[in-house]
């Protein structure tokens, strides 16, 4: 199964160095062998080293696979999480990266499934001491490819039932001759979206200058299954899908031992990346911070990422998440809860 990534000569060596890296260290040439084999199965295009941060020894790296026959032309992308102490003591973090599978959009049970590969008794079996993420990226791909087919299924099933709705009561075309009107097309109105049971929205006071808009919003997180839920909650808001990047977002949550985190630019470049090091920093786990930025037509330059850390702080704060950071209980700035 080779991916249809484009190739890149960079790309090749920016995994080249990685393995080369990984390889020289005693502690950590397991796993150099083990991405040089990932490398030897799925292409050198499908492998691309992931920012690491730098305090951080966790190793990360994307993976594209191709769909088996006769769905070739679909791939889906899967980010690694090697820890520092993989593959003695943790297993191995799997994330879905892939937003669409297909035609039709990933939800959160695939989603969390995914991030469950090796915690879950539907996932992969793992034994302290054994590289395995290739059995969990095998796994990754028959979920998806399942998720994919049964998808088709109701999408096939729903489309015979319309055809057979038609064919029942099927309209009287309309006669011109009678002054007959034609029919009105009717639209389904749009799926409401919830939250997941439990989670409280805190919406800080609107940052403005030169007529750009930042808003920071914060909640707790039980499980990194609930994100897609809440980025969509979020983005069926009318106001909020009007802005120039409306959920520009990081997230850490904890499950067991293993941390899961990522973020997400929303098209305003290194901004999710920019949140992921603030709660980095402030060594906050299970929360979600999002900021929506509407452009108000003047480029802001460097302040832009100023503004968004601090609508993104003071939704924290707000929500209560840096009272252990800052030692007491501060007075929370203006916002509402949804």
């Amino acid at each position: 199964m080779v991916s249809s990534r484009p190739s890149s000569p960079h790309s090749f060596q920016l995994v080249d160095e990685l393995i080369e890296e990984l390889l020289s260290s005693p502690e950590r040439e397991a796993v150099g062998s083990e991405i040089e084999v990932l490398k030897s199965i799925y292409g050198d295009e499908a492998i691309r080293p992931w920012k690491r941060f730098p305090t951080d020894d966790t190793v990360r790296f994307e993976v594209t696979i191709d769909f088996p026959a006769p769905y070739e032309d679909i791939t889906i992308r899967i980010l690694i999480s090697l820890l520092a102490a993989y593959p003695a003591e943790s297993p191995p973090q799997l994330q879905l990266l892939s937003r669409y599978i297909g035609a039709f959009g990933v939800d959160s049970v695939l989603f969390g499934s995914i991030l469950r590969t090796f915690i879950s008794t539907n996932g992969v079996e793992w034994a302290k001491g054994a590289v395995c993420v290739f059995d969990g990226l095998q796994n990754v791909l028959d979920t998806c490819v399942q998720w994919y087919e049964d998808h088709l299924s109701v999408q096939k099933a729903g489309e015979i039932s319309r055809e057979d709705a038609s064919f029942v009561a099927a309209p009287t075309a309309p006669d011109p001759a009678l002054g007959q009107e034609e029919f009105p097309q009717t639209s389904n109105a749009q799926e409401t979206i919830n939250l997941p049971s439990g989670i409280q929205i805190f919406e800080a006071e609107p940052i403005s200058d030169h007529k750009s808009v930042f808003v920071g919003r914060a909640c707790a997180i039980t499980d990194p299954s609930q994100v897609p839920f809440i980025l969509s909650y979020l983005s069926s808001d009318r106001h909020i899908a009007r802005a120039a990047h409306p959920i520009i977002n990081a997230w850490r949550c904890q499950v067991g031992r293993i941390l899961h985190q990522d973020n997400d630019d929303d098209d305003e470049t290194a901004a999710g990346g920019r949140l992921s090091h603030l709660l980095q920093i402030l060594e906050l786990n299970n929360v979600l911070v999002v900021v929506t930025r509407y452009f108000g037509g003047i480029h802001l330059g460097p302040d832009r990422f100023k503004h968004i850390n601090q609508a993104a702080r003071n939704a924290l704060e707000l929500g209560g998440f840096l009272d252990d950071v800052n030692g007491s209980k501060r007075s929370n700035p203006r916002g509402r809860k949804h």
